[in-house]
């Protein structure tokens, strides 16, 4: 007997865990306008709006600025297929989960790596990163901006960029969970690469993922004695398709470029201070409510706390995983637990872009204190 497949009807969920985020209705809206060729004029039109807003919200000038399917991994596989070749020598910082990401795919992609590690949670001394990278002769040092696995911000970038120039190395910079909702400067702090996803503080949907590389970065790219070994994500090849005499690559997402350029109108709209702003605001009334709760916070300074994605200590004596499914279940609010070295230990709860509103944490403290209580 053949099986019946009704029509979609997901449970309306309060999104905040680490991504992806709530999504305006406007930008759904976006979704339905109608799909054109990926070399229509009016489409390449949109993509070089994309540009142009990305260039805005990263705070770049950088030529080669655009936005490659896939989520965030894309993004970061994209940075590390293009700018490593076999043999060469990468200083990985790893404070978490994603840290550690990039250091793996640098050694799938034949690098040399060396990691420079702290604890989950931990941050790194801009002077403990200028004395590792003076110590070898690294092509790349790659660094997690906003840590999306401990709720840690990394302070000190444009020192870090600096000294990494000065040892002759690019910084790749991880901004998943910074990009729109976290003060980033690409251009005045010498970023070479920085790269976001879609579906994070800009409130997009999943599939498409920002990225911007700087004169240096790209320098390096054409540099390379051998091509990048993944054709999907080759920048090059990119770049030509987003430039302004377009050259077919792949079949660009269509409705999700749509998202995107919606998605990245409010952000220009809100304006990037503002924007920064409600974060902060909705962050910091998160924070005291959970302490009023009488629960502690993981990143104990305030100043390296991610205002877009915050991480507290599980209390004792309670399951994490089945108060996180009431929470679910009964209010419709979705948050996250840990991984790794902090499985069961934290809750992870993301504010971001849409989901930094004052009556989600309000709701969800409210709904902890009911839960806690019982």
């Amino acid at each position: 007997m053949s099986k019946t497949f009704h029509d979609l009807n997901p449970s309306q969920r309060i999104l905040l865990g680490p991504g992806p985020s709530m999504v305006h209705p406007r930008v759904l809206r976006s979704m339905a306008t109608p799909v054109i060729g990926y070399m229509d004029p009016d489409f390449l039109a949109i993509m070089a709006d994309v540009k142009d807003l990305l260039q805005q919200t990263f705070q770049t000038e950088n030529d080669l600025t655009l936005a490659v399917p896939g989520t965030g991994t894309s993004a970061m596989e994209a940075a590390i297929s293009n700018l490593v070749e076999p043999g060469d020598k990468v200083l990985a910082c790893v404070q978490g989960y994603f840290g550690e990401r990039l250091a793996e795919m640098g050694e799938r992609h034949g690098a040399d790596v060396t990691r420079l590690a702290r604890d989950w949670g931990d941050v790194f001394e801009p002077k403990a990163i200028e004395s590792a990278v003076s110590e070898g002769e690294y092509k790349l040092v790659t660094l997690v901006h906003a840590e999306t696995s401990t709720g840690a911000l990394q302070p000190g970038i444009s020192a870090i960029a600096r000294a990494c120039h000065q040892a002759g190395a690019l910084l790749v910079l991880d901004c998943v969970t910074s990009l729109g909702g976290v003060a980033l400067e690409v251009d005045a702090w010498d970023v070479d690469v920085a790269y976001s996803a879609g579906q994070k503080c800009l409130s997009g949907v999943p599939g498409l993922s920002p990225i911007t590389l700087s004169a240096r970065a790209v320098k390096a790219i054409g540099d390379r004695s051998t091509p990048p070994s993944v054709f999907y994500l080759d920048l090059n090849l990119l770049d030509r398709y987003w430039g302004s005499s377009p050259a077919y690559h792949h079949t660009a997402p269509t409705s999700t470029m749509y998202a995107l350029r919606e998605a990245l109108r409010m952000v220009q709209e809100e304006g990037l201070e503002a924007r920064l702003a409600r974060h902060m605001a909705n962050a910091k009334r998160l924070w005291d409510g959970l302490e009023a709760l009488g629960l502690t916070l993981w990143v104990e300074d305030e100043s390296l706390r991610i205002p877009s994605l915050t991480t507290c200590r599980v209390p004792e004596g309670f399951d994490e995983a089945k108060l996180r499914a009431r929470l679910r279940d009964e209010f419709n609010v979705e948050i996250a637990g840990g991984f790794g070295p902090l499985a069961g230990k934290i809750w992870r709860i993301g504010l971001m872009g849409e989901s930094s509103r004052h009556e989600y944490v309000t709701l969800l403290l409210g709904a902890l204190r009911e839960l806690l209580i019982d």
